[in-house]
């Protein structure tokens, strides 16, 4: 690898996927690896599938019975197991709520900024315990090489993916009220999730490049002219189909995440 992450030539990189709702199945029964890390169990083993030439691990964020909720989530296992395993470039699936009407459930999103709104989670490995401080420089959160492979994958499918934006995350497990959107809209946020923080921060703290694929499955709280469950339901699906177009498209490529 080259300091700033990329591949020598001729060199492929270990990817791994962190599959969040709607994905909970997508490693189905392929061989595991159960690691325990010095924070303890990740949420899922490391399942490790085929994509063209990559094997690609996959990781069920909530857990593969889809029973972790956000904030109970060991961000800090999840991203360690992967490490652990050789994984060097980590692509995030989440799904999001969208705020402003340029963009529209059952599409989807690479944003290229976070709000981070989240309390009482494990934020970092520098815990006095298990690492050496260091002050990591998250001014962009996300690697851009690796936002820019999946948008170029997305183009060569021919999927409508919005490039950038700003993922505000929040809580959870509940939903936003209308005044919380309309905060986080003055705030310059543009999609509303729950699980992006702190598993970017740990992400770059042990030296993994990370870059997010949203899903956006609804209007947020008061942008929408459906019940918010029901417009989860419609624009599921086919932002999952999209997503897995996506990410075909970008293992077909003959140095992805370059």
């Amino acid at each position: 690898m080259k300091e700033d992450g990329r591949p020598m030539a001729g060199e492929q990189v270990q990817f791994a996927i962190i599959a969040g709702s709607g994905f909970a199945a997508l490693g189905g029964d392929a061989p595991a690896r159960e690691l325990v890390t010095r924070f303890g169990m990740p949420s899922s083993p490391l399942r490790q599938l085929e994509f063209g030439a990559h094997r690609v691990f996959v990781l069920a964020r909530h857990g593969e019975a889809h029973d972790i909720a956000p904030h109970r989530i060991n961000y800090r296992a999840n991203l360690a197991a992967l490490a652990m395993a050789g994984t060097e470039s980590v692509i995030a699936l989440n799904t999001v709520g969208v705020i402003r009407a340029r963009a529209a459930p059952g599409q989807l999103a690479v944003p290229d900024q976070l709000i981070d709104h989240t309390w009482g989670r494990d934020h970092s490995i520098f815990d006095g315990e298990s690492a050496t401080l260091q002050h990591i420089d998250f001014t962009s959160p996300f690697s851009e090489n690796l936002r820019g492979a999946l948008l170029a994958a997305a183009a060569r499918a021919g999927i409508d993916c919005h490039d950038g934006g700003v993922y505000a995350v929040t809580q959870g497990p509940r939903l936003e009220t209308r005044a919380e959107v309309d905060r986080h809209e003055r705030d310059g946020a543009d999609y509303l999730g729950m699980t992006l923080m702190p598993e970017a921060a740990i992400a770059r703290e042990l030296g993994l490049q990370y870059a997010c694929l949203s899903l956006i499955v609804n209007f947020a709280a008061g942008r929408g002219e459906k019940a918010i469950h029901e417009d989860i339901e419609a624009s599921t699906l086919s932002a999952r189909m999209q997503a897995m177009r996506v990410l075909k498209a970008f293992f077909r490529a003959d140095h992805p995440g370059r």
